[in-house]
């Protein structure tokens, strides 16, 4: 039996704004924008080449804007993600890999799978890890 994670609800203040940040800036895929009435949105967007979109919206989740932490996008190459973002106006922390239990500056020398990180937060706070896995890009 399959269990697909398809779908990850993220509270927001501002669905405008947080569409505008995803689809802009974060170069997310917007799949759906649907109201019905006053009480109930839902945008769906998907990172690029991501099996699994978020959604934002009104009447779609009680939790607080900005609670949702350490959602991981992994990336084959994190210098060249981070530029991306960048690029696109996002604010991305510096790369950073552990070596021997400890942070170091700058991406894995060896680019190792799970070893170099960097962070960034939409408008409300919720936060994304970028995680190096070179092997993602290669479709294994």
């Amino acid at each position: 039996m399959d269990f697909k994670l398809e779908l990850v609800l993220l509270p927001v203040s501002d669905v405008d704004r947080a569409k505008a940040f995803y689809a802009e800036r974060a170069g997310f895929h917007v799949d759906v924008d649907h109201r019905a009435g006053d009480a109930f949105r839902v945008v769906q967007v998907t990172p690029p080449g991501s099996a699994c979109s978020i959604s934002f919206g009104v009447g779609i989740t009680e939790m607080a804007p900005g609670s949702v932490q350490g959602l991981h996008l992994v990336v084959a190459d994190i210098e060249a993600a981070r530029a991306e973002l960048t690029g696109r106006g996002v604010d991305v922390s510096e790369i950073r890999h552990l070596e021997a239990g400890e942070w170091h500056p700058g991406a894995d020398p060896q680019h190792r799978d799970y070893e170099s990180f960097a962070d960034f937060k939409d408008p409300d706070g919720n936060t994304w890890v970028l995680q190096e896995v070179p092997r993602a890009g290669t479709g294994a």
